[in-house]
Formats: C-alpha cells, structure tokens, sequence
C-alpha cells in the first residue's frame, strides 16, 4: 500500500477539484478518500470565505483545516474555529466609504465570517448568494462585521453560478482591469490584490498568500513535501512556492506549471493517482 504520510496536499477548489460548471468530478472524491485513507494530508486552499465554503462542505472530505480568504485564516470544520488570521490593518468602515465612492459601478461586499455583506441595493447578489447557500446581510455602518480578512469587487452580476464570473465582455474586463490598477496604486504596502476571476478582484492583508498559509500548515502538520493545485492568478504564489505544483490542462496559468488533465476530468485525482507516486520514487 502506498504512504502519503509525509504529504501535505493543498488544492484550489473553483476550476481546479471542481469542473467549469462548479460540479466535482466523482474522480477527485474517490481519489482524495485513498490518498487520506493512506495517510495524506489534504485540504482545500481558496479564495472562498467561510461562508462560501459551507457550500462543498458536506461534499469534499478534509482531514486538516480549511484554508481559506485566499490565506488569511485557516478554518477548523469540526470546532468552527479559526487559526493563522491575517486581518487587513485597515478601518473596515473607512475603507468601505472609499471603495463605495470610488467604484459607484460595482458591487463592493466584505466577507465576513458569519456573512458576506453588501452596502447598497442588489437583488442580484442576493440571489447569488443565495443560490451558493451563503449567509448574506445588508450591513450599516458602524456595525461590527467580525475579523476585518477579506473584501472584493464584482463586476455586473448576471447570474446565480460562480462560473459565470469567470467570463466577461471586453469592456467589462477593461474596467476590471482598471479597477485593479486603481486599488494597487491606492493601498500600496498596505494590501494584497488578487484577480480571482475576469469580474472578481479579492483584497486581503499585505503578505497574505495561499502559500504562506499551505506553508504555515505544513509546519504545524510537520509535514515533509507540501504538493499544491491551482487554475488561477491568486494560485500563483501557491504553485510558485510549493515543492511540487501542478495545474489542470485547462486553468488560466496551465503556460506556467506542469500540467495534469482538465479540471472536468479529474484533475486533483491524476496528481493523486500519478504525480505524487513519481515524486516518491
């Protein structure tokens, strides 16, 4: 029998554990359940909030925490309990002011723990939320929203599934981009900005990554080989420091690492199946 005792695994759960249309190839279940059964460590690593992961939590087997807010926390699934918090040393309140009257076009929304919050009227990302079975408020000011971790911008919400913000019209991507630029240029030194998508830009604490917190893991963990997947741009940092990264054959920086099969066929199940045995020998 194999040994995957001196492994930790972090992988990306949108368009990497998942296909395109957000459904988790059968594949990837059966092949986490054997890769834990024999001793890995393994654990999603995604941009996603603790609300938002409530969605695949009762379909995704993990035997570590969660990581979560793209790095800021780490999410203990059986005691709720957070760990390795990376909170913005920004004014939540303040800085909610500013993003509101710099982007009267977009959707700004704060992921909390317990919510993600929206400070004007839309129905549409009501029912976004809604349709990802995630807590969602409308939130007043002053009121305390929990750990300051994570905030994001969305473009024209057009749909209910996840997927479809990964896609945009031309003009919607070039304000995005300008968006992204504008927030750089604002929050110098004091953030991380991450494209999670064509009309998702994610804000977190500056030196918040998915690596530092798969590393952070991993010495808890005292695990020796820390294997990492990922599709996108706030994966990066991730595959980039991990000791062995790979991306489906389909993901955005495919270019950029080593390629397993598309995300719809399996893409977590084939490092599992194949790659993790070759980096043993």
């Amino acid at each position: 029998m194999p040994d995957f005792s001196d492994i930790l695994l972090t992988v990306d759960y949108d368009r990497t554990l998942t296909a395109p249309d957000s459904t988790i190839p059968t594949r990837n279940l059966e092949a986490i359940g054997y890769f834990m059964e024999n001793g890995g460590a393994f654990t999603v690593n995604t941009g996603r909030s603790v609300p938002m992961s409530r969605a695949f939590l009762d379909k995704v087997p993990t035997n570590v925490p969660l990581l979560l807010y793209n790095g800021s926390a780490a999410y203990d699934r059986e005691t709720g309990m957070l760990s390795q918090l990376h909170p913005i040393g920004l004014d939540l309140w303040q800085t909610v002011e500013k993003l509101l009257n710099w982007f009267p076009d977009l959707v700004v929304e704060v992921q909390g723990v317990n919510a993600h919050y929206r400070f004007t009227p839309n129905d549409r990302w009501d029912a976004f939320c809604a349709h990802n079975g995630c807590a969602h408020a409308f939130a007043h000011p002053g009121e305390d929203l929990g750990p300051f971790l994570k905030f994001s911008l969305y473009g024209e919400i057009r749909d209910v599934a996840v997927s479809d913000l990964f896609e945009g019209k031309a003009a919607e991507l070039a304000r995005m981009d300008e968006a992204e630029r504008f927030l750089g240029r604002q929050f110098a030194g004091e953030l991380e900005i991450f494209r999670a998508g064509a009309r998702i830009i994610d804000c977190h604490a500056k030196g918040v990554s998915k690596n530092r917190a798969a590393r952070e893991l991993q010495a808890r963990l005292n695990r020796k080989t820390l294997v990492c997947v990922g599709d996108a741009h706030n994966d990066i940092p991730m595959l980039e420091g991990a000791d062995y990264a790979f991306c489906p054959a389909d993901g955005v920086v495919a270019g950029r690492f080593p390629n397993v099969c598309k995300c719809a066929d399996g893409a977590v199940a084939d490092v599992i199946y194949e790659k993790i045995p070759e980096i043993q020998k």
